[in-house]
């Protein structure tokens, strides 16, 4: 009699649950945006509902807290009070869930003008940002402020979900003249990747699963393409760049005389055995071993945290950065940036900030503010002299030390920045570095 609990590690079902097991390690990070009442929330909770991400305990919670003639499902994300008693999203509320091809890491980000930070926030590191446009309304100005927000945080892939289809009664012209007029500024914008999706976020139509309501649309559900999007191949695994964040030094018996540099990879690839160079001294040295959570591991890619190990004893500390031999950064203490001002006080010339880069925090002064962008025109509107709350412009920074920076449209890790105020320690700006 054959034993019934073995399993046949070569059948078709093993074989798929490997696979499975493989794909569940791509995790792809999505943010939403769009203007006021576009639906960004709810389209969030119907992707968690129909997906089969929401608990029974939870939907009967959100089913006892909506106040209208439906199931409320925004309030899956919308968690705080106020954004409840005023049915809008005010702070950025991540959410996470699987499905059999990807792991999913969602941004909910606010619509309002005043919230402009928060949406920075959530795309700063986002590898998808989904714009909701109202099928009734087109194409608003925080639609465009969002979708030129996306470009220049250099976010690769850009979907327009066109929401409240049914609102319109599938209106094949209204969704073909709203795409159109996306298309158009989008394309001044170099944006690389754009789709776009007919959806009812409400009834669940062409989210999960397509929709017989608009049998003019051959493309994918929203979920589809969010499943099927290549966001691997958007890394930079040519430069290599290895913030160092902690200096690991036991001290102890059993590790008596190790000494690893523990960070992020932020681009590239490390191998033991690679030549390497330290900055900012400059010393070559190669990697003697590189250490993860489990132990050694033969290769580092981003975002992998790891220890790194050298094989000579170098001068490294936190804020120094391992890059390779040749094509290393910039370094340089002048920084020429677009920036994000997140603050109620504006940024004028000769302020004073911090400037937390990678791993390293220096002392800045604001040189020059260049321009402001008018986000509905693209123009630079030159005689702006400062920028107020939520404002982009580009600036001229000096720093105390140098730092070791790319452009950001060549390495999204090492070519940003946040702006500190010294006083309050909070967050007061986010740069983008741009070409000379």
């Amino acid at each position: 009699m054959p034993d019934q609990s073995a399993v046949d590690v070569h059948s078709a079902a093993a074989e798929q649950a490997a696979e499975i097991a493989t794909a569940r390690r791509d995790i792809a990070r999505i943010a939403t945006a769009g203007s006021v009442d576009d639906g960004k929330s709810t389209l969030i909770g119907r992707l968690l509902y129909d997906s089969k991400a929401v608990f029974e305990d939870q939907y009967a919670a959100i089913e006892r807290a909506s106040r209208g003639d439906y199931v409320d499902l925004a309030l899956l994300t919308d968690g705080l009070r106020a954004e409840r008693e005023q049915g809008i999203t005010i702070d950025v509320a991540y959410r996470y869930f699987s499905t059999p091809r990807r792991t999913f890491v969602l941004a909910d980000t606010p619509g309002h003008v005043q919230y402009t930070r928060n949406m920075v926030t959530g795309a700063s590191t986002a590898d998808l940002a989904i714009v909701l446009v109202d099928a009734r309304k087109g194409m608003l100005e925080q639609s465009r402020r969002h979708a030129y927000l996306a470009a220049l945080l250099r976010v690769p892939h850009l979907v327009v979900a066109v929401n409240k289809m049914d609102l319109v009664d599938w209106s094949q012209p209204v969704f073909d003249a709203i795409r159109d007029e996306f298309r158009a500024f989008a394309a001044r914008l170099d944006v690389p990747d754009l789709t776009v999706v007919p959806v009812s976020a409400l009834r669940g139509d062409n989210v999960v699963t397509r929709s017989d309501a608009a049998p003019w649309y051959t493309g994918p559900s929203l979920l589809e393409h969010l499943e099927s999007v290549e966001v691997a191949g958007d890394q930079n695994l040519t430069d290599v760049r290895f913030p160092v964040q902690y200096v690991i030094r036991p001290q102890s018996d059993a590790f008596h005389d190790y000494r690893g540099y523990a960070g992020t990879v932020a681009s590239g690839v490390l191998r033991p055995g690679d030549e390497v160079r330290v900055l900012p001294g400059g010393r070559t040295t190669t990697i003697a071993a590189i250490d993860g959570p489990r132990g050694p591991v033969e290769a580092a890619v981003p975002p992998m945290a790891v220890t790194v190990r050298l094989a000579d004893d170098l001068d490294v500390s936190r804020g120094d950065l391992v890059c390779g031999p040749d094509g290393g950064p910039e370094v340089t203490q002048d920084l020429d940036a677009l920036v994000c001002w997140m603050a109620d006080e504006p940024l004028r010339p000769r302020q004073r900030v911090a400037v937390k880069h990678t791993t390293r925090s220096v002392r800045a002064m604001v040189k020059e503010v260049v321009h402001r962008l008018d986000v509905n025109t693209l123009d630079h509107e030159e005689a702006a002299g400062e920028l107020g709350l939520n404002d982009i412009g580009r600036v001229r920074l000096r720093t105390t030390q140098p730092l070791f920076v790319d452009d950001y449209t060549h390495n999204r890790a090492t070519g940003r920045f946040i702006l500190v105020d010294e006083a309050t320690n909070a967050t007061v700006g986010a740069g983008m570095l741009v070409p000379h």
